[in-house]
């Protein structure tokens, strides 16, 4: 593991207080590994070996059943999944693949248990963080039974902007498709939903796409931090 490596994880805030004895316990029980694209790295219903943190690339969580399949969330570096089913001893409710090139740390659930029996501040972090994710969670209900198509779409687009340094431009971290799913809707609802957005000043080029009036989209959107703010 490269040493910048190290110090992101170090500064997660699921290891930051962590004493560092235990820190490097749980270090030297864990390996860095590459992965190419499009490789599945769990698989739901499996038992969670692994907790496993994301250095470089990003990795999509998506769900199957009766034939049917669905992106659940994609995780950016540098950030961990699927924190609940390690504390647990619990099988996995998603799958994960990689959707670039990336660099995955993975450390063994039991180290992970372990850890967390004996060190206070190591525990009340994995709480904050299991919380955080519970509200994000919510705010997903939210947003897919409070918002018909466009608006969600619009919500994630003035998000996108922002995050990419409020200037208008985006470009998505996803294919089409993928966003279609993380949005609850057919790859042709998305397609009616941007073309709607067209009279809210959106302009799309394949994945890049030029915002020329976030007023009228965010009076079309309505946003709010009950839903849209990731830090409440």
């Amino acid at each position: 593991m490269r040493p910048e490596d190290h110090d992101d994880i170090r500064r997660l805030a699921l290891f930051s207080d962590m004493e560092e004895a235990n820190f490097d316990e749980v270090m030297q029980a864990a390996f860095l590994q590459r992965f190419p694209a499009q490789v599945q790295l769990i698989e739901e219903g499996e038992r969670a070996d692994f907790l496993h943190i994301v250095v470089e690339g990003s990795v999509e969580l998506f769900a199957s059943a009766n034939g049917r399949e669905t992106s659940i969330d994609l995780v950016c570096p540098v950030s961990t999944f699927i924190l609940a089913a390690v504390i647990k001893d619990a099988v996995y409710l998603m799958s994960a693949r990689s959707t670039e090139k990336s660099r995955i740390l993975m450390i063994p659930s039991a180290n992970i248990r372990s850890v967390f029996e004996r060190d206070a501040a190591f525990a009340r972090a994995m709480v904050v963080e299991l919380a955080s994710r519970y509200r994000q969670v919510v705010k997903a209900l939210k947003n897919q039974k409070l918002r018909s198509a466009v608006e969600r779409l619009a919500n994630h687009l003035l998000a996108a902007e922002r995050e990419q340094g409020g200037n208008g431009a985006i470009t998505l971290g996803t294919d089409k498709r993928t966003l279609a799913a993380l949005q609850g809707m057919t790859p042709e609802n998305l397609s009616r939903a941007f073309h709607t957005l067209k009279a809210y000043g959106v302009e799309v080029d394949g994945r890049d796409i030029r915002l020329t009036s976030t007023t009228e989209l965010e009076r079309l959107a309505k946003p709010t931090p009950l839903i849209d703010d990731p830090a409440s």
